[in-house]
């Protein structure tokens, strides 16, 4: 394993959220990512589709990895995307590529194939650059019973 599969390994294995909803990261390389969902039956719709928070999650998995491969630390600032198709089974994949990067943002486009490698959702993802320090200084002053103290 290399060293910015480990790091993003090491980031994701406390993305609890990505977790339950069985989503795991296939592959990962400067400026991309590959994740995949494995449908299961609490992944789908009252339809029997899969959902599309669970399609939206996963683009946001494969963007935000793809952003993070300079080693700095991003959030979704703002995203679009566009539902083409569904399944109802097996397996889908999202392959975010960043476009551009800049001193404070990353934009990040994606794409969600099917297994017949049909696509079923594309769209785009801003990425806002953070200090991990006043991020960790922010979770503090949520927990605290002062409430949220100034950034």
């Amino acid at each position: 394993m290399d060293e910015l599969e480990k790091m993003a390994r090491d980031r994701l294995a406390r993305n609890a959220f990505m977790l339950h909803n069985h989503m795991e990261m296939e592959s990962v390389r400067q400026d991309g990512a590959v994740f995949r969902l494995e449908i299961h039956p609490d992944s789908k719709n009252p339809f029997g589709m899969v959902h599309g928070g669970a399609l939206y999650t996963l683009a946001d998995n494969a963007a935000g990895t793809a952003a993070h491969t300079d080693g700095r630390f991003y959030v979704t600032q703002t995203s679009s995307l566009h539902f083409l198709r569904n399944q109802a089974e097996g397996s889908v994949r999202a392959e975010g590529r960043v476009r551009h990067r800049g001193g404070t943002t990353c934009l990040v486009e994606v794409d969600i194939t099917g297994e017949s490698g049909l696509l079923l959702a594309t769209g785009e993802f801003t990425f806002f650059c953070v200090d991990p320090g006043r991020m960790e200084r922010r979770k503090q002053a949520v927990r605290s019973p002062e409430g949220c103290a100034p950034a």
